[in-house]
């Protein structure tokens, strides 16, 4: 495949994230938004790697179903690694301060997964781009502060590192830089190239 984007083919991004659609934005290339309808429940003994990877797969796979022949679907999916158990988004106050309690001053890697679907050339596969973060010793008072200003309840692991999160942490180790906001652009530019778009050669071009 040479990489040359077809005027039929259509980038599809498989998720509502903000952030997701954000760091998608950063590329210049033309895509479209879709929410996957996929239970995000974790399997039992399911390990964080095989649930961020299995979540990718099937949020991309949910959006390609409807979007028809010529989608090219990016999904992507967080877990938080926590001794090998999977923690998802908190939901609410008092969840994200338990996470944030039990990830204080340990490292925690954060796998982080996107998947991509091109169903008109039977092509799907999906990379893992795991990011080990330590977090400083946290006080109540400095947790409850942090939660009132960034209220981070949508975010795996509770904390939000291009924000206020940053200073929560004392080292962040990727090879993968956007991986730990949420959809790792090195990982994703290679999965759009292995199906047949080059983002470069897409980039600027209209919808």
């Amino acid at each position: 495949m040479s990489g040359v984007p077809s005027p039929a083919l259509r980038l599809i991004l498989g998720s509502t994230s903000r952030y997701r659609q954000e760091l998608l934005r950063r590329l210049h290339v033309p895509f479209e938004v879709s929410a996957p309808d996929v239970d995000e429940t974790p399997h039992a003994g399911e390990a964080p790697a095989a649930l961020a990877l299995r979540l990718a797969l099937a949020k991309a796979h949910a959006v390609a179903r409807q979007a028809g022949i010529g989608a090219v679907v990016i999904g992507s999916d967080q877990v938080a690694d926590v001794d090998g158990e999977p923690i998802g988004k908190p939901g609410t106050h008092e969840r994200a301060v338990a996470q944030l309690r039990a990830m204080s001053g340990r490292e925690i890697v954060f796998q982080t997964a996107v998947a991509v679907v091109r169903a008109d050339i039977g092509f799907e596969r999906a990379l893992l781009a795991p990011v080990r973060v330590r977090f400083r010793t946290l006080g109540d008072a400095e947790i409850e502060r942090y939660l009132e200003l960034e209220q981070p309840y949508d975010c795996a692991g509770s904390a939000k590192s291009e924000t206020l999160g940053i200073a929560l942490l004392s080292a962040i180790e990727s090879d993968d830089p956007t991986a730990l906001v949420g959809l790792p652009l090195i990982r994703t530019c290679e999965l759009l190239r292995a199906a047949g778009l080059d983002p470069v050669l897409l980039a600027g071009m209209s919808p």
